[in-house]
């Protein structure tokens, strides 16, 4: 730790570096990734956060003010399909494409003997998310995603469309997307009716509508569909790989009808794709197609949650600035007295989403790379619960920060609007509050993976034995206890009772999970540094999610201290002195 972070010395949350002011991702990354990987990759990320919080961060504010535009018909009344960018995302694109960010996870980087883990893919496109530029994450989510597919499916005849997902230069890019919902169907996919034709050479031509479309004009597009004969439901959908309408002859079958006037995400092209025979490729065995597509649907939803943990993080670091350059009664914003209770909690949020987060991450990365046992049950239930919890908290987040900017957060000249406009798609996006949990029952019920997880959870408490640490573990474990008995008592109750229960337990595995990582994250720290940083925002977060004061915690004194004030807020270092326990009712803290 060098020192607390002067924010007073920024004017705004931009035309900075991103990872140097992003301390709890730099910790993150330590925790997760090898000493090798890190001595390689720190330096990369560094750069990285420089491009995004200069270059891109400008253009991205380019790119909102001219969003792409959809050219059905030229001049002659032919149909051409083509969606017009602003060079300024053209550049955008380049440029965070050739500093590795979907390549390197997929194929070893100049450096390199191995891709690099998904922790540190994870990492960076974390930092571009700062940027808020949906046209730039959406679509690389995406291209990340449908490479995932087309590696752990393919038989080798796609080639092709696997190297361009996951090319090096700007110029051989071929981006992903991934074509679901029907207009009759929505969440319900089994009700999905475009079909595919088989034409006896191999191939397959589509015939029906795609009513939401995101990254419309990719040029790898993954589809859900049915041959001929195939069941109904979910067991009959065949997967198919459409190239997309830039290829030759494409505009005579594949139309795209328009763009969709989108709340927010204006710079990602969001249409309505009618198939009219347009060509396909059938991508694994043809009863697999949803199977093989919940694979990118995990993957899609990992890139959810690191967005919304990017929008918690930019829009905290806005909130910190303007508190620090802002006089309000003849003191600094952030030096009145619930102004630094809002920032953190504030942060301690921001914190814990990532923590979560990459937890979640790095089940997925050992389910991909090094396959334990355990890891894929951890993903069933990690994945979903921090796309649903991340995505409430970056709406929150956003929409606090509007508020601590004032009446400048509500112009649109400021980045806090789109901020809000953005986070507020990311509940509905690859399942919304309610289906991502009603999938964390169907975990526990067909994969036991509440098992793996409460062993998680006892595992990481296992290792906390500082002494200002113990009370906080203490806690933790009789909630362990709890969710325990909270997830026998769902899954022996009615299916009804436990689908009314089901975001309620969603947040507890929430809770408990993040608070006994912090905890071990704090020892960690404690023991290489002297510092009870991590371990002011464990215990931050544990009273205000596990340790419920009497009164609401009005009637016990609460004395937020100047020094961990900057612990937390200001990444500065804190004596673990400072965290003794009080006496006072179990559930307060000193602060």
């Amino acid at each position: 730790m060098s020192g607390p972070l002067a924010y007073e010395s920024l004017d705004e949350g931009r035309h900075c570096n991103y990872y140097r002011y992003d301390r709890t991702l730099q910790f993150e990354l330590a925790y997760r990734c090898a000493d090798a990987e890190l001595d390689w990759g720190a330096p990369r990320l560094r750069d990285f956060g420089e491009l995004v919080g200069h270059t891109v961060v400008d253009n991205a504010d380019t790119v909102e003010a001219h969003p792409p535009e959809l050219t059905a018909y030229d001049k002659d009344g032919d149909r051409v399909n083509e969606v017009e960018y602003h060079p300024a995302h053209l550049e955008n694109e380049r440029l965070v494409y050739e500093s590795g960010l979907i390549a390197d996870a997929f194929e070893a980087p100049p450096g390199r003997d191995e891709p690099v883990s998904f922790p540190f893919h994870f990492g960076q496109f974390y930092l571009m998310e700062y940027a808020s530029s949906v046209g730039l994450s959406c679509p690389g989510a995406m291209t990340g995603g449908a490479a995932l597919v087309l590696d752990k499916f393919d038989d080798g005849s796609l080639d092709e469309f696997y190297e361009g997902l996951t090319a090096r230069t700007y110029e051989d890019l071929v981006t992903g997307a991934m074509f679901l919902t029907e207009k009759q169907g929505g969440t319900d996919v089994g009700a999905n009716e475009v079909t595919a034709e088989p034409q006896g050479d191999g191939t397959y031509e589509l015939y029906g509508e795609k009513w939401f479309c995101s990254n419309v004009d990719s040029g790898a597009a993954l589809v859900l569909a049915r041959t001929p004969d195939a069941p109904d439901g979910t067991e009959g959908l065949s997967l198919f790989l459409a190239p997309g309408p830039e290829r030759a002859g494409a505009p005579a079958d594949y139309r795209i009808r328009r763009l969709k006037d989108k709340l927010g995400t204006k710079s990602v092209p969001t249409g309505e794709v009618v198939f009219e025979g347009a060509e396909a490729s059938l991508v694994g065995a043809p009863e697999d197609g949803f199977e093989q597509m919940s694979e990118m649907l995990n993957m899609e939803r990992l890139y959810n949650a690191i967005g919304s943990c990017g929008v918690m993080g930019r829009a905290l670091l806005e909130s910190k600035v303007h508190a620090a350059n802002r006089e309000v009664f003849g003191e600094r914003l952030d030096e009145h007295p619930l102004m630094r209770r809002d920032l953190l909690e504030m942060a301690t949020d921001h914190e814990a989403a990532l923590v979560f987060t990459f937890e979640a991450v790095d089940a997925f990365h050992r389910r991909e790379r090094t396959d334990d046992g355990t890891a894929h049950g951890l993903m069933r239930i990690l994945v979903p619960i921090a796309k649903y919890r991340t995505a409430r908290m970056a709406v929150d987040t956003a929409s606090y920060a509007m508020e601590i900017k004032g009446g400048n957060g509500y112009v649109e000249e400021f980045v806090h609007p789109r901020l809000l406009r953005n986070a507020q798609v990311l509940p509905i996006w690859e399942g919304a509050s309610n289906v991502v949990a009603l999938d964390v029952l169907r975990a526990m019920e067909r994969e036991g993976a509440h098992e793996p997880l409460l062993e998680l959870v006892t595992d990481r408490l296992g290792s906390v034995s500082h002494p200002v640490l113990e009370p906080l573990a203490a806690a933790v474990a009789d909630e362990r206890d709890g969710l325990a008995r909270a997830m026998a008592t769902v899954g022996t109750e009615s299916v009804a009772y436990a689908q009314r229960q089901a975001k309620e337990l969603a947040d507890y595995v929430f809770d408990v999970t993040t608070a006994a990582v912090l905890l071990e994250q704090a020892q960690l720290q404690l023991d290489d540094e002297g510092d009870a940083r991590k371990a002011a925002v464990a215990r931050r977060f544990i009273d205000d999610q596990l340790r419920r004061p009497d009164e609401r915690g009005i009637t016990t004194p609460d004395e937020l201290s100047p020094d961990v004030f900057d612990a937390v807020v200001r990444y500065d270092s804190l004596d673990p002195e400072r965290l003794a326990e009080p006496a006072a009712p179990e559930g307060m803290g000193e602060y």
